[in-house]
């Protein structure tokens, strides 16, 4: 049972080397390890708060580049609603423009086919007097060749002039 039990002597060594290597570790070792413990634990601190920093940078980046996006779709759509109303209006314009010319060719074709028909009509009354007039000629130099053709056809005339 001896061999269980230890000696008095060998447990009053034995707490002051415990208490000796405590004293001597507080003072070497659990200062530097401690301090490194909270240098650790501040510089694991400012990075989770660094990422929390950049997490809400990023959301509200992501934010922002939402609202531009929907203001650019919002541009986007006005600038191609505008070209569109642009493209109608010139559309319209060039069509109104167009029909003008057509009416102003009509207008000046009517215009030149009445001076023509005028010209025409002008020169078929001449042409027709002229043939009237050779006929009658003609005519008058076959009844009025001898005396009596000439005093019936005066005869003629007085009684019409007579009749009105």
């Amino acid at each position: 049972m001896e061999l269980l039990t230890p000696g008095t002597g060998l447990i009053i060594w034995q707490t002051f080397v415990f208490l000796l290597l405590v004293f001597l570790l507080g003072k070497l070792a659990w200062k530097p390890i401690l301090s490194s413990l909270k240098e650790r634990e501040k510089s694991i601190q400012e990075a989770l708060d660094t990422a929390e920093n950049a997490r809400l940078e990023i959301s509200q980046l992501k934010a922002d580049n939402e609202n531009l996006l929907k203001q650019a779709r919002e541009e986007r759509d006005k600038m191609l609603r505008e070209a569109r109303e642009a493209s109608n209006r010139m559309k319209d314009e060039a069509q109104s423009e167009a029909k003008k010319s057509a009416d102003k060719i009509i207008e000046d074709a009517r215009a030149a086919i009445g001076i023509e028909k005028q010209a025409a009509l002008k020169e078929i009354k001449i042409q027709v007097a002229m043939f009237s007039l050779e006929i009658a000629e003609k005519l008058l130099k076959e009844n009025l060749s001898n005396d009596k053709a000439q005093k019936d056809l005066v005869e003629r005339y007085v009684k019409d002039l007579k009749v009105n």
